[in-house]
């Protein structure tokens, strides 16, 4: 990776330090166990070179972490996995969502085996039944030793209130209403409903899969995601209401040790400080869905993951807090907590609708990251403060060191209209691609107030054929490659000069934008691709008809 990612491995050398117990024990756990994901703290050179997992296909190796608003964090973690694997970041109180509220959390010292109200080893079918449980810490529905089961037109009930949720709930599942460890859940037009922490509607861990058709989940307390995967479990959703109302309580959650999740259709609303509608410390992806976090950011991706999107309304509504740089609505960072590995963090919407209710809209730092966005209908915060920030952070959240924790992105519009300040610093790396068609409305500026003592880094902006950048204020970048139109609000030609003095570009704007370098044909070879639904679609089993 670039130059900050010693830093960043190194932290992640401190954290991995720390002992860690693991008790491999009862069959149960032994898939806690044995499903960890590969836990080579692989730091990526170039984002080009990093290919993302889809999926619907192996499970992604990295863990993932939530990252919510604080004080909460995000679901996922600090604290170890089993095998080392990372679990997804958590809140500082430890409910495993490493997000952006928060600093490393304590050690996970997993699990040795599971409480189970209805413990499934055989293949079963249940229909139209009343499952519920109400111990500490116990599971409603377990289902192990690679014994497929089906649950239809049921009723499943968790509640407990001296359950305390943390970090075995949110890496390994304890307390969750059904969790799949080692085999496959089929769960069908049934009801979920949670009241404890720590209870998860739906959860995947290690070799276990998750089906689930036309369910509806509400969970209400904290670290209780609607549907969860960790530990490199999979799940598929079709059709489903989800609602949960916890702090670090994502409705589309992942943690330590990552998985795949692959959603079509459905509603997924989080209310709860510090729950994103998505937390990514997995491979996600989801079609046809709407989308919201009514307190807190609508995306958060840690580390190397990624999610893609299709057709899907989201929308974020985060509160300002003192303790962070800026206010977001997607987030795309690594949080040094642990909870997922370095890497390349994806975000990509193709169509749909993406709203911020409040701050700006795309933030990444202390990370590789590529964003792609391609004819997305996009809705901004009153007092939106930027479109993209791409910088090192003050590190009040442990994210990486201070003048060293930049970020480094791929960002790639298609199709696409933005508004709002694109903002870089030396310490980081952003090359912004705008190709078939796509406008900017705003102006793109060099922020050195948490690069320390500087760096090399840069911004290169290409603009397409058929593009147009329309500047709203003078604006300062490193390379600027136009092939398109560059006009300022009143249609005025913006002047275009170099650092050296050389007027690449005479312009009747009020306004200059200042280059290192400058072309006027722009090369696109290196603006990312946008993928398809039918990359990441999942038939729906016939065990869910």
């Amino acid at each position: 990776m670039k130059k900050k990612y010693v830093a960043v491995m190194l932290g992640l050398v401190l954290s991995m330090s720390t002992a860690s117990v693991y008790a491999a024990g009862s069959t149960a756990s032994t898939a806690a166990d044995s499903s960890s994901s590969d836990n080579s703290d692989t730091s990526s050179d170039n984002s080009d070179s990093q290919q993302e997992q889809k999926p619907d296909g192996e499970p992604p190796e990295k863990p993932d972490g939530d990252d919510s608003e604080p004080p909460a964090k995000p679901d996922g973690d600090n604290g170890e996995t089993p095998t080392g694997e990372k679990p997804d970041g958590e809140p500082p109180q430890g409910d495993g969502q490493g997000g952006p509220g928060g600093a490393p959390g304590g050690q996970s010292q997993g699990v040795d085996s599971y409480d189970a109200a209805n413990d499934y080893t055989e293949d079963t079918t249940v229909d139209g039944e009343t499952l519920s449980s109400a111990g500490t810490d116990e599971n409603a529905a377990h289902i192990s030793e690679g014994a497929k089961v089906s649950i239809k037109n049921s009723t499943i009930t968790r509640e407990s209130s001296d359950s305390q949720g943390g970090d075995k709930s949110s890496f390994y599942g304890v307390g969750a209403a059904i969790l799949a460890t080692d085999g496959e859940a089929y769960v069908s037009n049934s009801t979920i409903d949670t009241d404890s922490k720590g209870a998860a509607g739906l959860f995947a861990y290690g070799d276990g899969t998750v089906y689930a058709s036309n369910d509806t989940i509400i969970t209400k307390q904290d670290t209780s995601g609607g549907i969860h995967a960790a530990g490199g479990g999979t799940l598929y959703a079709w059709n489903m209401t989800v609602e949960t109302n916890g702090e670090s309580s994502a409705a589309i959650r992942s943690d330590r040790g990552g998985g795949k999740m692959v959603v079509n259709g459905g509603t997924y609303t989080s209310n709860g400080v510090g729950s994103p509608a998505i937390y990514s410390t997995a491979d996600i992806a989801v079609n046809n869905a709407a989308l919201t976090a009514n307190g807190s950011e609508a995306i958060c991706i840690e580390g190397l993951n990624s999610i893609h999107l299709y057709d899907s309304d989201l929308t974020g509504n985060m509160s300002d807090n003192k303790q962070n740089d800026c206010t977001w609505n997607v987030i795309l960072y690594q949080s040094m907590s642990g909870d997922s590995e370095v890497g390349n963090s994806t975000f990509e919407m193709n169509g749909g609708s993406l709203t911020a209710k409040n701050g700006g809209m795309f933030y990444t730092t202390n990370t590789e990251s590529t964003i792609t966005l391609s004819d997305v209908n996009i809705t901004y915060a009153d007092d939106s403060e930027f479109f993209l920030k791409c910088t090192g952070n003050s590190n009040q959240r442990g994210w990486g060191e201070s003048g060293a924790n930049g970020a480094d992105c791929l960002f790639t519009a298609t199709k696409q209209e933005m508004q709002g300040d694109v903002v870089w610093d030396s310490i980081s790396q952003l090359d912004f691609y705008m190709t078939d068609g796509s406008i900017l409305t705003g102006a793109v500026t060099d922020d050195e107030s948490n690069a320390g003592n500087g760096g090399d880094g840069y911004c290169n902006l290409y603009i397409g054929e058929g593009c147009t950048w329309t500047v709203t204020g003078d604006s300062t970048l490193t390379g600027l490659s136009n092939s398109g139109t560059i006009v300022d609000d009143k249609g005025n030609t913006v002047t275009v000069k170099g650092t050296d003095g050389n007027v690449y570009v005479e312009g009747e704007s009020d306004y200059t934008i200042t280059v290192n370098s400058y072309s006027d044909k722009a090369d696109l070879s290196g603006a990312s691709s946008i993928t398809q639904w039918s990359d990441y679609e999942v038939e729906k089993p016939e065990e869910l008809a």
